[in-house]
């Protein structure tokens, strides 16, 4: 895609959440954001809701968005409701997917978890960062097409990360059940397959009026460094010899972080965009993948043949479990 016809903002990647939505009235629009109570998911849903929107923040730990519930508790149409959702237990997508009523203008896929040290399996027995971040993700918006149908006009954000430019899907040992386990090629192929999910929405779902879009939020500190030792963390810049957290220039605040995800979920400047994938509020460049790449999105990873083959996958771990 030439620079042309990329869509560009007038944001950069300093824009906060709440700038991207400064003017823009989401009274009546409903939206799920998964992992919505800390970090980046939470900034998203502060935006979303003081804008006007009805947000549920789908969380493990529902209590854990109490300080959120209350915030948005008094006078002013934005709401914020709390819904338990274990994105690596298909039982309990099943449970939140039944639980919903209604229309759904907005699925954001924000959750995640990142750099697990060993291997674990979900209860399906899918290695439990593409388990998580990708099936999950997958299972919960097939589960809502018919309530984002309804909507007449809806969007699903599917968070991705630039980890995702060195690892393709690994179509032949997805689980890590014959190589050996390595955590940052696992959570780049689960970044990988998430991208890969909004490429397949926006060719399937086109005509039911669902958008997808997939975005890199940038370096933001967080929550998903929590199974990141120390070593890790110091070879990221992030931590000096002393175990103290280093305030890099580089990195976002969540605010920062969280403005990519509301411009593709709610900006009426993307209105209409689909399959795309975004960073720092532009959409970017398709590029080589490999060690090197460094910006963009993979090939490997907006490719529709590889975005038919994973829907398939998926498809059948659903029905065969």
């Amino acid at each position: 895609m030439s620079a042309e016809t990329r869509t560009r903002t007038p944001f950069t990647a300093r824009t906060t959440a709440a700038e991207i939505l400064d003017g823009v009235d989401l009274t009546g629009r409903r939206m799920i954001v998964t992992g919505g109570a800390s970090g980046i998911g939470a900034a998203a849903v502060r935006a979303l809701a003081g804008a006007g929107a009805e947000v549920t923040v789908a969380t493990r730990n529902p209590a854990g968005a109490d300080e959120l519930v209350a915030e948005f508790a008094g006078p002013g149409p934005g709401v914020v409701r709390a819904a338990a959702l274990d994105l690596a237990d298909l039982a309990s997508v099943d449970a939140f997917v039944a639980a919903w009523e209604g229309p759904l203008h907005a699925l954001v896929a924000n959750a995640g978890i990142m750099a697990i040290p060993t291997r674990q399996l979900t209860p399906q027995g899918w290695e439990l960062q593409l388990g998580t971040n990708y099936l999950g993700h997958f299972a919960l918006a097939r589960g809502l097409h018919d309530s984002l149908r309804a909507a007449g006009s809806a969007r699903v954000v599917v968070v991705s990360s630039g980890a995702h430019l060195r690892e393709a899907f690994d179509f032949d040992d997805p689980q890590f059940a014959r190589q050996p386990y390595d955590q940052w090629a696992a959570y780049g192929r689960s970044k990988t397959a998430d991208v890969l999910l909004a490429v397949g929405i926006a060719r399937r779902w086109a005509a039911d009026g669902i958008v997808a879009n997939a975005l890199n939020p940038g370096y933001i500190n967080t929550q998903l460094q929590r199974h990141m030792d120390e070593e890790t963390l110091r070879s990221f810049g992030v931590l000096d010899e002393a175990g103290n957290r280093i305030d890099l220039e580089y990195y976002k605040t969540p605010a920062q972080g969280a403005a990519t995800t509301v411009l593709l979920a709610a900006s009426p400047l993307v209105g209409g965009v689909t399959g795309r994938y975004f960073s720092d509020n532009q959409e970017v460049e398709v590029v080589i993948g490999g060690p090197e790449a460094n910006g963009g999105v993979a090939v490997h990873a907006t490719d529709p043949a590889t975005a038919e083959r994973l829907w398939a996958y998926a498809e059948q771990a659903l029905t065969s479990r």
